[in-house]
């Protein structure tokens, strides 16, 4: 006699769900592995281009041209290309604390760290005041161009979509604005370098100027593009500076959060759109998650290799996120946004260069 044994639901629909995954998965995945190999390019690699960027760029491309005309693909990828750009998003952010360790704060001391943060939280305010209220921009968006300005560019932008629930072609014009004036930072800084060595503003020479350059740019890559114009010395400090930048991503999410659920103005709107209870504190918790990676890692438990792969691996998650912001972004969309994003991050690319300036001159002298 023969037993057939069912499949359980639960195995039936999981199976089903990634079926309906599927294409999504497959598109974002080779757009994101076309971004990557563009981005070893040495010409793009030198002008500050990284994967991310180009991921989107790519996306966006696809999203305008293949899919108005092939709507079927749109409709079949829907699903794959949404969880890229929320679900794999998180897991990229959390594995983004393989690339830092609790020792670069040594390297780059109180003052350093003081530095960041100043940068940070003044940026991020700035741009919530002047993008509110000067230029009447939709705050969602004025947060998402503060949150790059101010802490780590795309990657910024991307980690603080989940918490500000902000609209895909919100999110790309604050990518757009970090690719637009990151990339003018590559070749203005060089410039500025020359500068400061006749006008001595910045103290510490190279070293000094470099924790000013990963103060104050807003993308890794164009950190390291436009520290390495500099010189050797420059370059490493600029790097450790910007890590020590990048690993205040996760406070400033959880304060955001926390800032976001006690406003009244926004919580009703967070009500309204999202059926979130009065008062409901939105953590994310994949921002913890960030903070625990980077404390293993600073334990240097893991072998190199793993460590290594595991980076590859998350680039590779990131691309796939960035590159299904692109396809779910209209350019309609960020045409109707008009030039007043564009505005306050050049206003915020200002306050970088000056305000970062003089609290990269201050702040060193006050804490000796």
């Amino acid at each position: 006699m023969t037993i057939n044994v069912l499949p359980e639901p639960r195995t039936l629909a999981s199976a089903s769900a990634f079926a309906r995954m599927l294409p999504g998965l497959a598109l974002s995945g080779a757009l994101a592995a076309t971004g990557i190999a563009l981005g070893r390019i040495a010409w793009l690699q030198d002008h500050g281009f990284s994967a991310l960027t180009l991921a989107i760029v790519l996306g966006m491309i696809v999203g305008n041209t293949v899919y108005p005309w092939a709507p079927r693909l749109a409709v079949a990828s829907g699903a794959g290309v949404n969880f890229s750009k929320q679900n794999l998003l998180r897991l990229g952010v959390v594995l983004y604390g393989l690339r830092l360790t609790v020792q670069d704060i040594d390297h780059v001391g109180i003052a350093g760290v003081a530095i960041d943060a100043m940068i940070l939280g003044s940026t991020f305010a700035l741009a919530c005041l002047i993008g509110t209220r000067w230029l009447g921009l939709e705050r969602k968006t004025a947060m998402l161009i503060g949150a790059g300005s101010a802490i780590c560019g795309a990657a910024a932008v991307m980690a603080a979509e989940p918490v500000v629930k902000a609209r895909a072609e919100q999110v790309t014009v604050a990518v757009a604005t970090v690719v637009v004036f990151g990339t003018l930072a590559i070749f203005l800084y060089p410039a500025l370098f020359e500068l400061n060595r006749h006008w001595a503003l910045i103290p510490g020479g190279a070293n000094g100027f470099g924790i000013y350059v990963g103060s104050t740019i807003h993308e890794v890559a164009q950190v390291v593009a436009a520290a390495r114009s500099v010189g050797p010395d420059a370059a490493n400090s600029a790097v450790i500076a910007k890590m020590v930048r990048v690993m205040m991503l996760a406070p400033f999410l959880v304060m955001l959060s926390a800032w976001l659920a006690r406003d009244s103005t926004l919580q009703a709107l967070v009500e309204a759109e999202h059926a979130h209870a009065k008062g409901q504190l939105a953590v994310p918790w994949f921002a913890f998650g960030f903070v625990a990676v980077v404390l293993l890692n600073s334990l240097q438990w893991l072998p190199a290799s793993v460590v290594a792969v595991t980076t590859e691996i998350d680039t590779a998650l990131l691309a796939m996120a960035m590159a299904a912001l692109g396809l779910a972004t209209h350019i309609g969309a960020i045409r109707k946004a008009g030039a007043k994003p564009l505005l306050l991050a050049l206003i915020l690319f200002g306050w970088l260069i000056v305000g970062g300036a003089l609290i990269n001159r201050w702040v060193p002298a006050l804490l000796g």
